[in-house]
């Protein structure tokens, strides 16, 4: 990642953005549009819930041409589960920016996250949306990054020079709540003003998903809404596709660290890393089994030494029958736990170890060669009083 600098809270060459409220929170932004001059690379990775809402599945639709012209995000309110007159409200709403920045409907994306069940306060958004300019020029990525924000305590940025540059790749992303993917997490916005071809552009950023947004959890949740798409503009000119493909995956994997150390309520970053595996997909289940139990968290929560959760977790993947319980090493940093025998000072430094505000859980199968890492965060009373809460 590049160490912050005068350009590392900005747009890449060829976006501009606009930063407003539209009356959907009370009082802080609530609407961001991000847009290039014209139709560019683009590429998204969306949930699979069967409750998704009209946001993700007009803009799977739209990107079915591998090109947009710009991305909506609209924040606090999911419109989902509203019917035909959710699916119109979105309409209408990417019909109005379209208007405004002299686009086609179709080339622009719609994300949409927040309460599930209450429409759009439409009249007033439409209203608010004739103040957007033609161009939209502003480039300040960390105002975009509040923006989007719904139960996040910090906007989440991140910025990678691609190769030795000019190129560079950003990205901001809001989630703290809800996040278990299927396909990717949250919302999440990444830019390039590298020039790449379409395809190229979206078979990495399916394999950076994988690797990143897939990676984390929070509550074992799969949100309605869940989006993350990444737009090229060109700007830069060409650029080595292994040198873009590190850089996403650098913007990325930072974004999803920083979604789950700022899980709601969560004062403890979980990562789990599973190695020696059969396969990739096996340590990744594994993995996912661990950081997504709710007695793993709140063992780490309180500093409780009681490593035998882990196993429990290991031991809930009934299917992966070749898992030897005898050949499993578990360690929580380099501290060996199982299988080597852990007498009553052992079991302190765990304690002090699990105090900290990262933890890391590393589970061998011994198996092949296969390996995952994932990130979570503890389960604390504050993320209860904060879901007990939520629209109240």
């Amino acid at each position: 990642m590049d160490p912050p600098g005068d350009d590392s809270l900005k747009l890449p060459q060829g976006f501009g953005a606009y930063v407003a409220n539209l009356g959907v929170k009370d009082d802080t932004d609530d609407f961001v549009v991000i847009a290039a001059d014209r139709p560019v690379p683009a590429a998204g990775a969306f949930t699979r819930s069967r409750f998704a809402g009209p946001s993700v599945t007009i803009s799977r639709d739209h990107l079915s041409s591998g090109r947009a012209r710009g991305v909506i995000v609209v924040s606090k309110n999911a419109n989902v589960a509203n019917g035909p007159a959710g699916l119109d409200d979105a309409h209408r709403l990417l019909a109005a920016v379209a208007e405004r920045i002299d686009a086609d409907p179709a080339d622009l994306l719609l994300a949409s996250t927040g309460v599930i069940g209450r429409r759009y306060p439409i009249e007033p958004m439409l209203s608010g949306v004739a103040q957007l300019p033609a161009q939209p020029t502003d480039t300040d990525l960390l105002a975009a990054a509040r923006g989007i924000m719904t139960t996040d305590t910090v906007p989440k940025t991140a910025r990678a020079t691609i190769g030795g540059g000019p190129a560079v790749a950003v990205g901001i992303a809001k989630g703290v709540g809800m996040i278990e993917p299927n396909m990717a997490t949250m919302i999440a916005v990444v830019l390039t003003d590298a020039e790449v071809e379409p395809g190229d552009l979206a078979h990495l950023f399916r394999e950076v998903v994988d690797r990143t947004f897939n990676c984390v959890s929070v509550d074992t949740d799969t949100s309605t809404s869940d989006t993350a798409v990444v737009l090229a503009s060109g700007a830069a000119g060409p650029v080595a596709l292994d040198a873009l493909g590190s850089a996403l995956d650098a913007v990325c994997r930072d974004l999803t660290i920083q979604i789950a150390r700022d899980g709601e309520g969560a004062e403890t970053l979980i990562e789990v890393h599973v190695d020696t595996a059969r396969d990739d997909a096996q340590a990744k289940r594994v993995a996912k089994a661990i950081v997504n139990s709710p007695l793993v968290k709140t063992a780490v929560h309180g500093a409780d030494p009681n490593w035998g959760r882990v196993a429990m977790a290991i031991g809930k993947c009934e299917d992966d029958t070749d898992i030897d319980p005898d050949r499993v090493v578990i360690r929580f940093g380099d501290r060996e736990m199982y299988p080597r025998s852990v007498d009553a000072a052992g079991l302190g430094a765990l304690t002090e170890y699990l105090r900290g505000d990262h933890v890391v859980i590393h589970v061998s199968l011994a198996l092949a060669g296969g390996k995952a890492t994932v990130w979570g965060c503890d389960l604390t009373d504050g993320y209860v009083r904060i879901n007990a809460d939520y629209t109240t």
